[in-house]
């Protein structure tokens, strides 16, 4: 049998183009994942199995008549969670009947492992083999790949499944960095989200659940299953998770069938729109679900949620645009965090920028970085270094979110600038061309336990009140007069309003008003509607006919008196309308004064805008801004070195053209 000597994962993934290469022509790139993808999940199967198949089929013989429930007999022999009871291996399918021999093979497997066969309708992909004369020659060449737990453990499987998914979809120009999570940014989000339950793993018997609502193939429940594992611990985690692709949820569950784990607990479905684990909670919470994806799909799902449920759903506090689904992800997690009074929860989810600043004050997503931090579920947000993505080059970052925060961390947010930390890759793979190390990961699990402003000055701790601020209106007196003139009433003509008012009205309007030229009050259309109202050929003239003469032979004048209402409140010009971001322990009153009145000394604080929830003025607004908190000026350089330089330049190219010229 021919073995792949190097357990690493660009062997197995070379190895299967090779296999997929004979595919070209009868098929093309985008089926490839279909049909390779399969073969290398049922081989894998056969490998494990491979050990007690004599005595599965020796039991499934004695035990095949006598009416036992052989789901419960035959794992036991298999010391599986699965078994096959065929005679056949892909190695002795033969080149004969091979259609018939490998579906009665599929057939034979327990229910569970038929269900992931079912999920990639790999028999019909057997069907379109065996037409294209193919099926033997893969068969055959699957058969000869040792997929033994022994020669390929079960990370470097778990890896080459996600490296042939990217392969497979940047072969047809997909999304290809979508379904893989970078595993230095996976296990660094592990590292830090049990980091704070390490004393728990020493103890015997600990039993603790992990969830993924976005598993794909299971990468972050094993990262974090295996940390536990190399600790030498005890401890037992219990993985769910949920996954909308079936080919990669098929994935996840061959990889926890192989580990003994109960598939049961991995659903297959869109997260957002149908929770299948509604009601359960978790000890941890993990998550790198695909950045800037619209919700529009499951927008009515989700909105339906948010507005009969409320807190006691998933999405009370808010609803982000539509663009980007991934605030969504994030309130799901922390409501699937267990209570406090049973341990509570922690969370690690890996987002891009747009969470930290996106929207405005009241907006959604400010709304729902208010709900995080009033309820002082953020305990620490780490930004990364660009270019860690495999499709992508933009900023990414990780939360830790805990509803048992560790005394000295209440009330208060960690920050970790990591984007100078990271090792340059020998090979980039796509757009990540960094990496960070184990070593870096240790350090960076130190600071984050030191818990304090560091004298690097990447790390920050912060109140969550620094991230919160109110937006209070501010407005300027409207300082204008009427300056009606001949160009202004041709141009009446075409305003809409004006053109709603019945002809004779039209009429009489523009047989008045040339006689009404020059410079008047800013008050003085509305007195002008009321003495004309009712009298021949003007009509009914309402005070909207005032507001739509006003508006059109309105001018500013900076001179003028500021306009009062008929109670002599100042009326604000809207053209004028501004607003100030003023710091929440700032007091708005003393902010106006030291800030704004210096500046604009007309300006006033519109006292009718407040906030929803506290009443208080202004609207209450969250963001975290990590290029402000971590910025570091740089001084322009001396005129004179700028100046030498210039010289310097204009030299060189003296120089170059005089070597032309001669």
């Amino acid at each position: 049998m021919e073995s792949i000597k190097k357990t690493e994962v660009s062997d197995l993934s070379n190895f299967i183009w090779n296999v997929a290469d004979a595919l070209w022509g009868d098929f093309t790139h985008s089926d490839f994942d279909r049909i390779i993808l399969p073969f290398l999940l049922l081989r894998r199967l056969e490998c494990v199995l491979a050990p007690t198949k004599e005595d599965v089929l020796q039991a499934y013989e004695e035990d095949k008549d006598t009416g036992v429930d052989l789901e419960l007999i035959l794992p036991l022999e298999s010391g599986k969670q699965f078994y096959n009871t065929s005679q056949y291996s892909l190695e002795t399918i033969g080149s004969t009947n091979t259609k018939a021999n490998l579906e009665q093979y599929i057939s034979c497997f327990s229910s569970n492992v038929r269900t992931i066969f079912d999920e990639y309708n790999f028999i019909n992909t057997i069907n379109e083999l065996d037409n294209a004369k193919l099926l033997y020659y893969i068969t055959n060449k699957f058969a000869a790949l040792d997929l033994s737990p022994e020669t390929v453990s079960d990370r470097v499987m778990s890896n080459t499944y996600e490296q042939l998914i990217r392969d497979f979809a940047a072969s047809v120009n997909q999304k290809a960095g979508e379904f893989m999570s970078p595993r230095d940014a996976v296990h660094l989000t592990t590292l830090l989200v049990l980091n704070a339950d390490e004393e728990i793993f020493t103890e015997s018997g600990v039993i603790r659940t992990i969830y993924d609502p976005t598993c794909g193939t299971g990468g972050f429940l094993f990262d974090a299953i295996n940390e536990i594992k190399s600790r030498g611990s005890t401890a037992k985690l219990v993985p769910y998770g949920q996954e909308l692709n079936p080919k990669t949820h098929a994935i996840a569950l061959t990889s926890l069938l192989i580990q003994d784990f109960d598939i049961t607990n991995i659903k297959q479905g869109n997260t957002l729109s149908d929770d299948k684990l509604s009601g359960k909670l978790f000890n941890y919470g993990v998550a790198n679900p695909p950045f800037g994806i619209k919700w529009d799909k499951v927008k009515q799902a989700v909105v339906q949620e948010h507005e009969s449920l409320g807190f006691a759903g998933r999405f009370g506090a808010g609803l982000p645009r539509v663009g980007d689904g991934s605030m969504l992800f994030l309130m799901h997690l922390v409501a699937k965090m267990e209570r406090p009074e049973n341990g509570g929860g922690r969370v690690g989810i890996i987002l891009s920028g747009s969470p930290l600043f996106t929207g405005d004050a009241g907006s959604g997503e400010s709304e729902i970085r208010r709900w995080l931090l009033e309820n002082d579920y953020v305990e620490a947000i780490l930004a990364l270094p660009n270019d860690m993505f495999f499709n992508t080059g933009i900023g990414t970052y990780i939360w830790i979110l805990s509803n048992k925060k560790a005394e000295e961390r209440k009330g208060k947010v960690q920050l970790l600038n990591l984007t100078d930390t990271w090792t340059q890759m020998r090979k980039s793979e796509g757009s990540k061309r960094k990496f960070i190390s184990r070593e870096q990961m240790e350090e960076i699990v130190r600071e984050y336990d030191l818990f304090e402003n560091s004298s690097s000055k990447n790390v920050k701790v912060f109140n969550t009140t620094d991230f919160a601020y109110r937006k209070v209106a501010i407005k300027r007196p409207l300082r204008a007069k009427i300056v009606i003139t001949e160009e202004k009433i041709q141009t009446l003509k075409d305003v809409a309003a004006f053109k709603k008012l019945k002809e004779p009205q039209q009429t009489t309007w523009l047989e008045l008003l040339p006689t009404l030229m020059g410079t008047h009050d800013y008050e003085y259309f509305y007195e002008l509607v009321k003495q004309k109202n009712g009298e021949e050929g003007f009509g009914k003239t309402s005070k909207a006919n005032g507001n739509m003469f006003t508006a059109h032979f309105m001018v500013r004048d900076e001179d003028a008196d500021p306009v009062l209402d008929n109670k002599g409140n100042v009326v604000p010009d809207t053209s004028l309308n501004d607003s100030e971001s003023i710091p929440f322990d700032k007091d708005v009153e003393e902010y106006f004064q030291e800030e704004v009145l210096p500046h604009v000394h007309d300006a006033f604080i519109d006292y009718s805008v407040r906030d929803s929830k506290d009443g208080e003025v202004g609207i209450v607004g969250y963001e975290i801004n990590f290029n402000r908190y971590f910025y570091e000026y740089t001084p322009p350089r001396p005129l004179a070195d700028i100046d030498n330089d210039l010289k310097a330049c204009e030299a060189r190219i003296q120089a170059l053209l005089q070597e032309v010229a001669e």
